[in-house]
């Protein structure tokens, strides 16, 4: 059998080694980094898709030798005028926020928008297309937009749900907002929909020389190199070191996730509450990459990760390792790695009664170590200033350590979602009068279902932006998400609506669908596997309108935040009135808007 296998890959005849994956050689040898590693080899996230012969396939799961003598392409094999109509689209509906997933999505809407012939998709055909693929931050639904746009010659689908043209935009002013929203640095132009974020990985050389770290397993017993606290395995390239460590693929489980602690007794007429550690699972598995004596490459290219790679061990370890061998040294993350050593959002458990002047919230936080302790316990403490209804809130908040993976404030709303769930419980179980407890009319409380979370005075620190959620039911399924956000100066109302949308996707599927299962004596996590976090995917998400308040005041940061934890809130209500009982634990997924959205 030859060692060598050629095909054409974007027009051009190419001869790669045999012995890999189709995406290993697009990536590692011919340097066409659009194609993304977001869960290789389990072929579950999308990321890696190319057409080949013309039709979408999986990269990290098709053997090379599959394609000999076919034809293969990339975003940048497509046609000029369809990567322009799809790059432009997506990037005017904001169908593309870090733009890690959305060349395999682009890729997979070609042919799609090429068999709409100038009128929109069907929302079933475009639902079962993208079955093959996982976005996190937009919430699925501007990606409809963006293909149905592309599909049109450029115009705004009218028949999508809570679509509209976008007006004449400023990319640097959208990049501001995407900033205040991530809390790093963004790109926002057409180019970050073809892969262009500048990720770490992506930008790493591969010549010889440059040594390659993958984290070792737990059960490791071969050579390592230790850095930062644990130890690394390292090869001349990326598919040596991972052969290296000998690890076994990422796999699924039959658990459920289970709270650590079990609910609460709910106290008279409040309510009670536990959850489990959640996966933040962005698509980018950390990366980054240094030379000895130099400053690492950050893990976060183009977007926040939802804070989930705030306290990396990549970039540490990356100048450790540098330093250590005297080799530049890349360093890259599998899924499993990612899901193993990176921070979960932290699981509590806890009561909330309101006695009609006061909100009472007794609970404990989850952690599974000393660092975190404190910054999760003053941000669940915190957020009860937050809550922009006229009474008090008093939350008294302690600690248990338990087994499991780590944990971080850092992740999207903590705190500020845990508390507003719980106020809106103690509010709907008392059957208090919203628009009675919420003074500053910004914030939407002509909604018959307002919820509302987030401060709209700075108070001598940076303001949050506040949010209100009315979520329509037919007592079975979650039919409509209707929100309305006040966030000072929108700088760019597209990018503000798509974070928006993402940030009811999430909440959606922290109440009704996420969580990870962790063994309660060793802290092992069970399921390794992109799709078992029960992130929620296209078609089970329900159509969202976004109203932006005008507001001319300085644009305020973190508007999806307080969006999630309004959406929550509201889910959590809405399953209440479904199942007539209100579940003490999420994920809730033995309800009927549980079963209905992960249909």
């Amino acid at each position: 059998m030859s060692d060598r296998v050629e095909f054409e890959c974007n027009a051009v005849v190419v001869t790669v080694a045999s012995g890999q994956s189709l995406l290993s050689a697009l990536r590692e040898e011919l340097g066409l980094t659009s194609v993304k590693d977001g869960c290789a080899p389990q072929g579950q996230c999308g990321c890696c898709t190319v057409l080949v012969d013309g039709r979408p396939r999986v990269a990290c799961v098709t053997p090379v030798a599959r394609v000999a003598g076919r034809a293969v392409t990339t975003v940048e094999g497509l046609d000029e005028a369809v990567r322009g109509d799809l790059a432009d689209a997506f990037c005017a509906t904001g169908g593309s926020q870090c733009g890690f997933c959305t060349p395999g999505i682009i890729m997979r809407s070609v042919p799609l928008v090429a068999a709409a012939s100038g009128g929109s998709v069907p929302r079933a055909k475009l639902d079962r297309a993208l079955a093959a693929h996982l976005c996190r931050c937009t919430g699925w639904q501007t990606i409809g937009e963006a293909v149905d746009r592309a599909a049109q010659g450029g115009s705004a689908a009218a028949d999508r749900p809570g679509s509209a043209e976008p007006p004449e935009r400023d990319l640097q002013a959208a990049a501001r907002r995407a900033e205040l929203e991530g809390g790093v640095p963004q790109r926002v132009d057409a180019d970050i929909p073809l892969g262009a974020g500048v990720f770490a990985d992506d930008t790493s050389p591969r010549d010889a020389g440059i040594l390659v770290a993958v984290p070792a397993p737990p059960d490791f017993a071969g050579d390592t190199v230790e850095a930062v606290g644990r130890e690394w395995v390292t090869g001349p390239t990326l598919a040596d070191a991972r052969r290296a460590t000998d690890k076994t693929q990422g796999r699924a489980t039959t658990l459920e996730p289970t709270p650590p602690l079990a609910a609460p007794v709910s106290p008279d007429g409040g309510v009670a509450l536990a959850t489990c550690f959640v996966e933040p699972a962005y698509l980018e598995p950390d990366a980054s990459r240094c030379v000895p004596g130099g400053e690492p490459a950050t893990s976060l290219g183009n977007g926040g990760a939802f804070g989930g790679k705030v306290e990396s061990l990549a970039p540490m370890a990356a100048r450790e390792l540098a330093d250590a061998t005297g080799s530049t040294v890349r360093v890259v993350y599998t899924r499993e790695d990612t899901v193993r050593l990176g921070p979960k959002r932290p699981p509590v458990s806890a009561t909330a009664r309101f006695d009609g002047s006061e909100i009472l919230i007794l609970g404990t936080a989850c952690v599974t170590g000393a660092s975190t302790v404190e910054t999760i316990i003053e941000s669940l403490r915190s957020a009860a200033a937050s809550v922009p209804y006229d009474v008090a809130v008093n939350a008294d908040w302690s600690r248990s350590v338990v087994p499991g993976p780590p944990v971080s404030a850092s992740i999207r709303a903590t705190g500020l979602a845990e508390t507003a769930v719980l106020v809106e419980g103690a509010l709907d179980a008392a059957g208090a009068d919203r628009r009675s407890l919420v003074s500053d009319d910004r914030v939407g409380s002509a909604l018959l279902d307002t919820v509302v979370a987030g401060p709209l005075e700075g108070d001598g620190q940076a303001a949050l932006a506040g949010a209100s959620v009315e979520i329509a039911d037919a007592g079975r399924s979650i039919e409509r998400v209707r929100i309305r956000v006040a966030a000072g100066d929108p700088l760019d109302e597209t990018v503000l609506r798509s974070y928006c949308i993402g940030a009811a996707h999430m909440a959606l599927g922290w109440v009704l669908s996420e969580g990870l299962a962790v063994d309660p004596d060793t802290g092992e996590i069970h399921n390794l596997t992109i799709r078992s976090f029960g992130v929620l995917r296209a078609r089970s998400m329900p159509p969202v309108d976004v109203e932006i308040l005008d507001d001319p005041g300085q644009p305020l940061p973190a508007a999806s935040d307080a969006v999630l934890a309004a959406v929550a809130g509201a889910a959590w209500n809405a399953v209440t009135r479904a199942e007539g009982f209100r579940p003490d634990a999420f994920p809730a997924r033995d309800t009927a808007l549980a079963r209905a959205i992960r249909r």
